[in-house]
């Protein structure tokens, strides 16, 4: 995807630097209706999704902000007769799951930290890497691993704490379990990139995170290191797919100035 990337230059205080204007007709209207019409469908229609547009809702996921570009997840699209009735199971036999024409299984990868920095090390997209952007990925692997029975991990959370009395100071993630958030965060902005796209393709979706992830797992013959962190069943929204109005809590609740 890195050739697709726009290439200009602009010199900016006698250097020449990498320029990408943000683009200025964009429809925030179509926008609104796009995240306002966006429900959780709990039944479809058995209207099938060409896969032209499969291909460009997964696209369009895979271009979701991402912790340090290294893209933490996968997408499974299930579609073999057998694992598709074992995912159905395995997501409590739901009406959405059971409806749906498509069942993407996401999952969040902790494995790939130090394989995708060095990626990022030789794909890098303009002719010349930053030599502090370069010295970034080169640690990574090291900043990232959390060491036997966290031990490395635990040493650098002391570090952090004692650092961190006199500078800010970046802490975590430390632990196997600080990897595995910090690898859901991200694979859960593009779950959120996924759905937006299937409503603005016309199709509708429901995030289940009801399921069993030993089974789904096992199913997928996923490594320890990887979380499936949700199921997206997708399709067209039946007449009667959405059970109930949506409710939103009081806007104060959650939005604060300080």
């Amino acid at each position: 995807m890195s050739d697709a990337l726009n290439t200009k230059t602009i010199m900016v205080d006698g250097k020449q630097r990498y320029y990408e204007p943000a683009p200025t007709d964009m429809n925030v209207e179509a926008f609104r209706q796009v995240v306002t019409s966006r429900r959780s469908v709990r039944k479809f229609t058995d209207k099938q999704i060409p896969q032209e547009v499969m291909d460009d809702c997964l696209d369009m996921a895979m271009l979701a902000p991402c912790s340090s570009g290294l893209q933490p997840w996968e997408f499974y699209v299930v579609r073999s007769k057998d694992k598709k009735e074992k995912l159905v199971k395995a997501c409590l036999s739901q009406l959405a799951a059971k409806t749906a024409a498509e069942l993407i299984v996401c999952v969040a990868r902790t494995d790939r930290i130090g394989d995708y920095a060095q990626k990022m090390l030789h794909d890098w997209p303009t002719p010349n890497m930053p030599t502090l952007v370069k010295r970034y990925y080169q640690l990574i692997p090291y900043n990232y691993a959390p060491g036997p029975l966290n031990s490395f991990g635990m040493f650098k959370k002391a570090a952090s704490r004692l650092g961190g009395l006199v500078t800010p100071i970046p802490r975590g993630p430390y632990t196997s379990t600080d990897l595995e958030l910090w690898a859901t965060k991200s694979t859960a902005l593009a779950c959120e990139n996924l759905v937006l796209a299937f409503r603005a393709h016309g199709f509708d979706t429901c995030m289940m995170e009801g399921f069993d992830e030993h089974r789904v797992s096992k199913m997928l013959k996923l490594p320890s290191s990887a979380l499936p962190i949700m199921v997206i069943g997708a399709g067209e929204r039946a007449d009667d797919g959405v059970f109930f109005p949506q409710i939103r809590f009081d806007r104060e609740l959650f939005i604060h100035e300080v």
